[in-house]
């Protein structure tokens, strides 16, 4: 990654993706109010106000209230837990004023774990269930995460009246985080025997400075608490709890890991299928070998038709016996289920199962009384059916959830980068070692020093203030090379430490690492829901009661046909009447369709393709963004930082007047000082460069004032009483500096050479110029001739000038090129474009490239540059590689053309399916499907799809630039 220095210190490495709140989030002493803003219509007078005033005041919670008549807003602050913004409402209301909406409602976000979903119909139904809970803002449901993602306004419902209305839907949930837990700690309590020592514990952490919540676990011992990580941290908080203890007593308090809690209960619910489904095989078995088989090996199988009473036989009452247990108490969750979707108006597959299998059972409970009251009655039962079609699903679902736990396997090795401790040391006041101490990674703080010796893993992001070291970043940002990490250089945590021992100040510690928000963002992106899951969600609406009407009309016309004797009686199987073959065809129509295969279609091929992704380098912002690259036609290049390695440096000055260059320079410097663009770098880099080769070795920059910055054209500053100017042409010509002949001669000359001129004129005066040169990324032409044969056309939009612009482009293979363009112009070229009918991408790596990456159907970071363009961006480059938007286009095709696939069997399988099991064969060629044997095909659809998804797993890079040389540092070019 690339040199970062003092500056980031407390910028994240990434932006927060989880909606957790934003850095400076109110402290807990804030959080025991709240303050909404009402707009009240009505009011004339200050007498109105001060009756709103009164009125509110009085109700129980409001601690206050100021009503403006002017603007006619008020502003009300309350305690949530004694009343809530809408009673305050009502009660304006009831005093004859009209009250608006609420204003700057507060947003808060909470994950759940989602329990029982089998199906897109479940998710569907989770997700109305959800939105129709009042408050909720939005929610997304992700079938194969089984999670839900929820934004609320807090100031109308709870988290648990969240979690209530998912239960009441008939799934199970559980809260797994919200945004108010981003930086916190579980620790597990010694020492403490009494309701007192709690309520002592309690209070002095949440008098603790930095403290926003503490929750306690009487029964395990342990409490969690939410701090701010710039005021507080673990060992601070430790060191509260063994100071609050009074002698005799002795508190303390240690690390607690709590289980991982999805793959706790994957593993539970991979364990209930399996134990389901051995004990239904228990039964089931016995019962397929009393109905199918015994009864064909005479003489063994002969005692199963000596009668019990009347034309009741042994085998009958067996085959009874054994299937009750599986259709009552092993099938229950069937019926559960589909009282739940019942109940809720919507349909899934426990319905289909549900009534597949009651339907054998309560027919073949009937042939049993009817055999048992008579002696001239003879029917088959269908036991075996009913029974053996519950095994085959149990077994279907047992396979498909220990596929689906492999589709996360990419995200749970990114999960286990970091190491579990850190060597922290102990510094003296002059910035030197006098202890080590080994700790666990967890309890690391902001600014702590840590030591890392060769061959360990950095435990968390910093900045490495001594040693020198190449750091494995491969396992991060998918670079293969080590990369040369020296002091003001920026480590990731879960990177490895090569070869040499450093020093490294923790910048970002917890759930601010570089690492920890990967997984944020993948785990938000598996979680939206891609376009194409559309055509799904529009099937799974009408699936299920379409497959009911089929196997009753199936039933229908096998049955009046066999009573009208429109088919051979031999036609009929032996043992069976035209009832019979007929309630076999309708069963088999029921239990042989299967919506789940087209809802997991899409949502696993995401889960395997974005975890795939991140564990290359690439982090796809979900499925949205994957869809859209698929159909990337055109690619706009920024130049600087994208196509060039971003690292540019002066090369050459130029002196027009008899200014000194050193000075010239410190003016410069003065200026570009307070900007971020890699050539205000530049000229502040050479300017301290040029002071030591005068024999200053000061970094003191000349102050400045009146900074601006021009996009597109440079910046103006105030500097020591002098109008500073440093950029381009444009910028002279709105200040309206005159160019003489000899200055246009020398940005012609820079310009041919692919370097970039940039002009310093003071009072108006030009009186110098530098020439800029960032030299080419290695793999740019590579990237740009595989990109033309990939049938995507490459177009290079920058704010340098046209002769740089078309050499740059030139050298890289590039034919389209537009120059002298600010950001907003950026952003209007990728709309003309988009007007032209392309699926237009952009990929750049600065703020003034963040509206165009907005704007772009498809917008790309690099990863090394600036939050901004990557809060802005859909897909993350992290290796800031070239190659990577190859990779992104490529995966995005592979994993389109993978869903493509799976709803191509899905549908493929069902539209096959559901004809032959209604007998649409049998006629012809005597093919019929059994019940039992169309559960299990339907059980196998499931498993398929997911497997085909897994296929993802074996995706590899199609471009590959090892061998290129590395790219000159700027020192080596000055």
């Amino acid at each position: 990654m690339e040199q970062n220095g003092e500056g980031y210190l407390k910028e994240p490495l990434l932006p927060g993706t989880s909606g957790a709140s934003p850095a400076g989030a109110s402290p807990r002493k804030e959080r025991k109010t709240r303050k909404v803003m009402f707009t009240v219509r009505g009011i004339s007078c200050a007498s109105c106000a001060v009756s709103i005033e009164t009125v509110v005041a009085s109700l129980k919670g409001v601690e206050s209230i100021q009503v403006s008549p002017l603007q006619g807003q008020a502003v009300v602050q309350y305690r949530p837990e004694e009343t809530d913004a809408r009673t305050i409402k009502i009660a304006i209301e009831d005093l004859n004023f009209e009250v608006d909406e609420l204003q700057e409602q507060e947003i808060a976000v909470c994950r759940l774990r989602i329990k029982g979903m089998a199906c897109t119909s479940c998710s569907e139904s989770v997700e109305r269930a959800l939105q129709m809970v009042p408050g909720v803002k939005k929610a997304a449901v992700g079938l194969a995460l089984e999670e839900a993602k929820v934004h609320y306004d807090p100031n109308v419902t709870s988290r648990d009246l969240i979690v209530e209305a998912v239960e009441d839907a008939g799934f199970g949930a559980d809260l797994i985080s919200s945004g108010d837990d981003v930086n916190k700690v579980h620790l597990k309590l010694e020492g403490v025997n009494s309701p007192e020592d709690d309520k002592l514990i309690q209070s002095v952490l949440e008098a603790a400075a930095g403290v926003n919540n503490v929750e306690w676990d009487t029964v395990e011992q342990t409490i969690k608490v939410a701090y701010d990580p710039d005021i507080t941290g673990p060992r601070l908080l430790i060191q509260c709890i063994q100071n609050a203890a009074q002698p005799p007593k002795c508190f303390n308090a240690t690390l607690h890991s709590p289980p991982k809690q999805r793959e706790a209960e994957r593993n539970h619910e991979i364990r209930n299928y399996r134990n389901q489904f051995l004990w239904s095989c228990l039964f089931s078995v016995p019962v397929f070998l009393f109905s199918m088989v015994l009864p064909m090996l005479s003489p063994f199988g002969d005692w199963l038709f000596y009668r019990i009473c009347n034309n009741l036989t042994i085998g009958m009452l067996l085959r009874w016996l054994l299937c009750s247990p599986v259709q009552f108490i092993v099938g229950w969750r069937f019926y559960v289920g589909a009282y739940h979707a019942l109940k809720r108006g919507y349909s899934n597959m426990d319905v289909l199962v549900a009534l597949g299998t009651n339907a054998a059972y309560f027919y073949s409970v009937y042939i049993v009384l009817k055999a048992l009251t008579s002696t001239s009655f003879e029917g088959q039962d269908f036991f075996e059916t009913s029974a053996m079609l519950i095994s085959f699903i149990l077994l279907g679902k047992y396979l498909e959830v220990v596929a689906k736990g492999k589709t996360s396997d990419a995200l749970s090795k990114l999960t286990e980068l970091a190491p579990e401790t850190a060597c922290l040391l102990t510094l003296d006041k002059d910035g030197n070692s006098i202890s080590e101490t080994e700790i666990s990674t967890q309890l690391l703080q902001r600014n702590d020093v840590i030591k890392i010796v060769p061959g360990t893993k950095v435990p968390v992001d910093g900045v490495v203030i001594k040693g020198q070291s190449h750091v494995n970043e491969s396992m991060i940002t998918g670079e293969a090379r080590p990369i040369s990490k020296k002091p003001g250089d920026r480590v990731i945590g879960g990177t490895v430490n090569d070869n040499g021992c450093i020093i490294v100040k923790a910048t970002h510690v917890g759930s601010e690492t570089a690492l920890s928000q990967i997984v944020q963002l993948v785990e938000a992106a598996q979680l939206a829901r891609a376009p194409v899951q559309k055509l799904a969600d529009k099937i799974s609406r009408f699936f299920v009661p379409t497959v009911v009407v089929a196997a009753f009309l199936t039933w229908l016309g096998w049955f009046i046909s066999g009573q009208l004797h429109l088919y051979p009686q031999q036609w009929i199987p032996e043992a069976m009447d035209s009832f019979e073959l007929a309630l076999q065809f309708g069963i088999s129509v029921l239990v042989v369709a299967c919506p789940c295969a087209l809802g997991l279609a899409t949502p696993t091929a995401v889960m395997v393709a974005t975890g795939k992704g991140a564990s290359q380098g690439v982090l796809i912002k979900g499925g949205n963004a994957l869809e859209k690259a698929h159909k990337i036609k055109a690619i706009i290049f920024d130049k600087t930082g994208t196509l060039t390695v971003g690292k540019p440096s002066v090369v050459q000055t130029k002196i027009f007047s008899k200014i000194p260059l050193l000075e010239l320079c410190d003016l410069a410097a003065g200026a570009e000082a307070n900007s971020e663009h890699p050539l205000s770098k530049a000229i502040v880099e050479h300017t301290k460069k040029l002071r030591e080769q005068y024999g200053s070795h000061s970094d003191h920059m000349m102050e400045s004032r009146d900074f601006e910055v021009h996009p597109g054209a440079g910046v103006s500053a105030n500097v020591e009483g002098k109008l500073v100017l440093v950029g381009n042409k444009r910028l002279m010509q709105e200040f309206e500096v005159p160019l003489i002949p000899e200055v246009e001669a020398y940005m012609s000359e820079t310009e041919e050479l692919a370097r970039t001129c940039v002009l310093v004129a003071i009072d108006k005066v030009i009186c110098g110029a530098l020439a800029v040169s960032d030299p080419l990324k290695p793999e740019a032409g590579r990237v740009i001739s595989y990109l033309k044969s990939m049938g995507i056309s490459s177009i290079m939009v920058t704010g340098d000038n046209w002769a740089t612009a078309k050499s740059i482009a030139k050298d890289v293979g590039i034919s389209q090129v537009f120059a002298e363009i600010d950001p907003v112009g950026k952003a209007e070229k990728i709309k003309d474009l988009q007007m032209q009918g392309l699926t237009v991408a952009m990929v750049g790596d600065g703020i003034n490239d963040s509206p165009a990456l907005a704007a772009a159907d498809v917008g790309m970071a690099i990863g090394a540059g600036t939050d901004v363009a990557i809060e802005a961006a859909d897909i993350v480059l992290m290796k800031s590689s070239l190659e990577d938007v190859i990779t992104a286009i490529d995966l995005s095709r592979k994993t389109l053309s993978r869903i493509r696939l799976n709803y191509v069997w899905a549908l493929g399988y069902n539209v096959l399916g559901m004809p032959i099991a209604a007998g649409i064969l049998f006629p012809f060629m005597g093919i019929r499907l059994p019940p039992w044997l169309a559960g299990a095909c339907m059980a196998a659809s499931s498993v398929s799809v997911v497997c085909s998804s897994l296929l993802l797993q074996l995706y590899k890079k199609p471009l590959h630039v090892e061998d290129a040389p590395r790219p000159m540092d700027g020192s080596d070019l000055v």
